[in-house]
């Protein structure tokens, strides 16, 4: 995705832009091109200020909000691209992301079958953060270290479906995705479901782990997130990204192994689009070289990512010695 003469907008968290919920009905905030900019600030998942004076007191909260309307994760938007129409893909180049200065996480005290399995649905344990985005570390009250490695937990656009959808569960167009590898560097594309695909964004997260065990990451503001926005020629029926890590596959089910299914649906039909394997030689090669991963389980859709590897399937083995 390279464009000439790219624009860069601006869209920040305010109350004009934020929203708890996906729809097609939200009026877009920006129309684009194809190959612009935009560059975002983000509140947390929990509508906390963006701007703490102590980042280890509890948040102030953002007001107004109407907590009805906008139930679920602060997000910013919508944009709309000229030229998305549904059956395309939006392609989503996640150009920097820089995180704020505090953050929060925690686990337990809410009676989820996983808690409850893990005796840790009767008390809630909460860390907060202050994030110190150019040493790449956030660092607790008891002055406790972890690198950071930030990424946006949601970024979808608008369901083809009426009415508001909750914007806890990933789908197929995006959203809750939660996917640690989305890091800056990454393209995640997207299936268009509206014309000019209604794109938002928010979650952020400093740090996290593949399956988002607790219920939450390190979940932070974003003092600037830039992403270049293109459109490709799809169908996609779920989401895919190149990143670092390699090419991913995703999979969003309410069973983790409908989803693992799902995911592993999407590879064989990349390796068939991008080295011409039928459906059988892709499976067996990805045997060999595809990790299956779990993306989260705390988010009512199950989420899985198939992971194939820069590199691969043209990888080298050493030549074997020559005896001696």
């Amino acid at each position: 995705m390279h464009y000439d003469a790219a624009v860069l907008h601006r869209l920040d968290a305010d109350a004009r832009t934020l929203h708890g919920h996906f729809s097609r009905d939200l009026p877009p905030l920006l129309t684009i091109d194809a190959g612009d900019r935009v560059r975002y600030s983000t509140l947390d998942a929990a509508w906390g200020e963006r701007v703490q004076v102590d980042p280890y007191a509890a948040p102030k909260k953002f007001t107004p909000r109407d907590g009805e309307r906008d139930p679920g994760h602060a997000l910013t938007g919508p944009i709309a691209v000229r030229g998305a129409e549904p059956g395309m893909t939006l392609e989503v180049r996640l150009v920097s992301i820089r995180p704020g200065a505090w953050g929060w996480s925690g686990a337990g005290g809410v009676p989820t079958p996983l808690n409850r399995r893990l005796g840790t649905a009767e008390r809630r344990h909460d860390v907060r953060w202050a994030i110190h985005a150019d040493e790449g570390v956030a660092i607790d009250a008891r002055g406790r270290r972890i690198a950071i490695r930030p990424f946006m937990g949601v970024l979808g656009n608008a369901p083809a479906e009426p009415g508001r959808h909750s914007t806890s569960p990933p789908r197929a167009v995006g959203g809750n995705i939660d996917c640690k590898e989305l890091v800056a560097g990454s393209v995640l594309h997207l299936p268009i479901a509206v014309p000019g695909a209604l794109f938002s964004v928010g979650d952020a997260h400093a740090v996290q782990g593949d399956g988002e065990v607790g219920g939450v990451a390190v979940e932070c503001p974003a003092d600037a997130v830039e992403i270049e926005f293109g459109l490709g020629s799809g169908p996609l029926a779920f989401p895919r990204a190149e990143t670092p890590a390699g090419w991913i596959t995703f999979g969003f089910a309410d069973d983790l192994d409908e989803a693992a299914d799902i995911a592993l649906d999407g590879m064989l039909a990349l390796l068939g689009e991008r080295h011409g394997m039928g459906r059988s030689e892709a499976l067996a090669f990805a045997s060999l070289a595809v990790d299956l991963r779990v993306t989260q389980i705390v988010n009512g859709a199950r989420g899985v990512h198939a992971v194939l590897g820069h590199g691969a399937p043209n990888s080298t083995v050493p030549a074997r010695r020559a005896a001696m």
